[in-house]
């Protein structure tokens, strides 16, 4: 009987460790699972973070690209739009000279219009009319010139200035009409006697001549101007054969004379205008040729020696030689 008893008492305790155990395992799975499941989760997070950061880093580095790009568009919007305003600035500028220009020529054609009609038409308003002729080619040719550079312009920007490419046909019709009209008021003033070509030549002729006369004047304004200047020991001057010693008696008191018929390469020669000194650097200094005393004086640089000759008055130092003989002791 005790032996049952047991036996059910050790049945009810291996159920009981049996459902204990039961219960560990079942527990066991869920902790592993619950932990599984948070593993999973983790990884799962740290992906979704990843791929966020990833296709943000891509979002970012596209957007800076954008911005960039943007930006560079910009700078060179802004650098077409600033030479753009300075082209159209140029142009301006240029329309408004050429404007300036058919003003100067309206007024011009007026006054030669109003000279030409007059029966009498004396040299004088035929010269002035000439002038004024001359002075619209010059108007008209620089007004092409300007029209020129217009067109080029307008090509070189893809004739997107709209209306530029009608104002400069106009220009250039109005430039075509002052044309016609000089060529009729030469044609007209011709059937007058206005011979201007003899004007034309006079005037090359007399331009000419005034050269030639300009010419002749410097060259005698040089003439009058030119002196001779000679400096040298005694030997020096009388080996060059420009001085000798003549009087005295027995070789006593004998004076440095200048010699007669001497070329002119054996001086230098001088401007009278620009030459105020003439340097000695030496003990002892005199002039063998004649000049007044009181329109030179020597210069010393100390008591041994005399620096230079000092022109006080050059036109009265040259009055009676334009030659200068200076005879110097070392």
């Amino acid at each position: 009987m005790e032996t049952q008893e047991n036996r059910t008492g050790n049945d009810l305790n291996r159920t009981s460790e049996n459902v204990v155990l039961t219960n560990k395992l079942r527990n066991a799975r869920k902790e592993g699972i619950t932990k599984g499941a948070l593993i999973t989760g983790l990884i799962g997070l740290i992906l979704i973070l990843g791929i966020g950061l990833l296709l943000y880093s891509i979002y970012k580095r596209d957007h800076n690209t954008h911005l960039a790009l943007m930006e560079n568009q910009k700078l060179l919007f802004t650098e077409q739009l600033v030479e753009r305003d300075s082209m159209i600035n140029d142009w301006l500028t240029t329309f408004d000279e050429i404007e300036s220009n058919l003003n100067a020529i309206k007024q011009k054609e007026k006054i030669i219009n109003m000279q030409a009609s007059d029966s009498e038409f004396p040299k004088g308003k035929k010269e002035q009319v000439l002038e004024d002729i001359k002075y619209i080619n010059t108007l008209i040719e620089e007004n092409k010139k300007k029209i020129a550079y217009l067109n080029s312009q307008l090509k070189k920007s893809g004739n997107t200035i709209t209306g530029l490419q009608a104002r400069i046909t106009q220009l250039e019709t109005s430039m075509q009409q002052y044309e016609t009209a000089i060529t009729e008021l030469k044609a007209t003033l011709t059937k007058k006697d206005f011979e201007i070509e003899q004007l034309n030549t006079r005037m090359f002729a007399l331009q000419d001549t005034l050269i030639f006369k300009d010419e002749t004047i410097n060259n005698q304004t040089d003439k009058l101007n030119q002196a001779f200047l000679a400096t040298g020991t005694f030997k020096d001057l009388r080996d060059k054969g420009l001085i000798s010693k003549e009087g005295g008696f027995l070789g006593i008191g004998r004076k440095e004379s200048l010699k007669e018929d001497f070329p002119d390469s054996l001086f230098e020669m001088i401007d009278v205008t620009e030459t105020k000194t003439i340097p000695v650097n030496s003990r002892k200094a005199k002039l063998i040729t004649e000049h007044p005393t009181n329109s030179y004086q020597l210069i010393r640089e100390n008591e041994n020696t005399i620096a230079y000759i000092e022109i006080k008055d050059p036109s009265e130092f040259w009055k009676i030689s334009k030659y200068a003989v200076v005879e110097i002791a070392k």
